[in-house]
């Protein structure tokens, strides 16, 4: 058992969950914070947590709570709650810990604020760090290898007191001071790999897929780098890095997601259904009006959001398709 402080985590999803686990993993206890009764009473009694991550058999020093004030004495804490609550959340938090550590991934619907602005407003005494990268929850979770962004507002200094709390041998960070270009590769990641899955499940091909993720990346690139996004960043883990990963697979619950688009299931009747977060079904609607309002051409996350309002995924598929060609660029030949 090591002798280090415990460190906090806000959410006990299949993220939270294998984020404590990897944290717990070299003996420090963790607080784990759930909404659900039930889901606090079976990580303490049996140390599972099967409603959102099954497989791992969890440490016992995670410790579950749904009690925010355990959380008052806590010098670092992880907020890992689906973007969209993840405001009224901070709020409720009793006291604002040393350092925060933004682990969701999305834009607040009805303000467009990255997460890095709305944990700001809730929590102003707070020192803000994103963690955001190609991570599967369940490979986290089970010890395999996975490497991350850490961007820290609180520069060289922030790094180096979270790489003690968070650096593992099978968890690498690696920083950077770009808070915005880390979110933004995160946020629209999600969006894309919907648009992924839309493909998978009409059946389009593998072709078709890498094109659509490298004129995605594209996407990406413009969009981020007009709100002050690195390049650097958004050709790093948590930008092509997370894209790659979450474009790829059904592990991913976007992927997922447009898949069963793509198959002629409704939005409606999906988002329903889910008892975990697509959180790039949140992100697409503001998202697609943000590049609106800055002129920004993004015509996958303008045709994933159609296709999340109802639209028909081939006639939307074959929409884009039918678009002037132009240069990699963008520019008319």
């Amino acid at each position: 058992m090591t002798s280090h402080r415990p460190v906090g985590v806000l959410g006990a999803g299949a993220w939270g969950t294998a984020l404590a686990q990897m944290l717990a993993s070299d003996g420090r206890d963790v607080v784990l914070w759930a909404l659900e009764p039930d889901v606090v009473e079976e990580i303490n009694s049996t140390h599972r947590n099967t409603t959102y991550l099954a497989s791992a058999k969890l440490a016992e020093t995670i410790r579950a709570t749904s009690d925010l004030s355990e959380f008052a004495e806590l010098e670092i804490v992880l907020a890992v709650t689906p973007a969209q609550h993840l405001g009224s959340v901070l709020r409720q938090m009793p006291k604002a810990p040393g350092d925060l550590v933004l682990c969701s991934k999305g834009i607040e619907a009805g303000t467009g604020r990255l997460m890095n602005n709305v944990a700001k407003d809730a929590l102003p005494d707070s020192e803000i760090a994103v963690l955001s990268g190609p991570t599967f929850a369940h490979e986290v979770a089970a010890g395999l290898p996975t490497a991350v962004t850490l961007a820290c507002t609180g520069g060289e200094a922030q790094w180096d007191r979270l790489i003690t709390a968070i650096a593992r041998p099978t968890f690498r960070p690696y920083f950077t001071e770009d808070v915005t270009g880390a979110e933004i590769g995160g946020s629209i990641k999600n969006v894309l790999a919907i648009a992924c899955g839309v493909v998978d499940g009409l059946g389009l091909g593998q072709n078709a897929r890498a094109a659509l993720i490298a004129r995605g990346y594209a996407e990406m690139l413009r969009f981020g780098q007009a709100l002050g996004g690195q390049r650097d960043t958004l050709s790093g883990l948590c930008g092509l890095g997370d894209l790659v990963l979450t474009c790829s697979s059904t592990s991913s619950r976007n992927f997922s997601l447009g898949k069963a688009l793509g198959e002629g299931k409704s939005a409606a009747e999906l988002m329903a259904d889910r008892k975990t977060v697509a959180e790039g079904a949140h992100t697409a609607p503001v998202l697609h009006e943000l590049a609106q309002g800055r002129e920004i051409d993004m015509p996958i996350v303008e045709a994933v959001n159609a296709i999340l309002g109802g639209a028909t995924p081939a006639k939307v598929v074959a929409q884009l398709l039918a678009r002037p060609l132009t240069t990699e660029q963008g520019e008319p030949v």
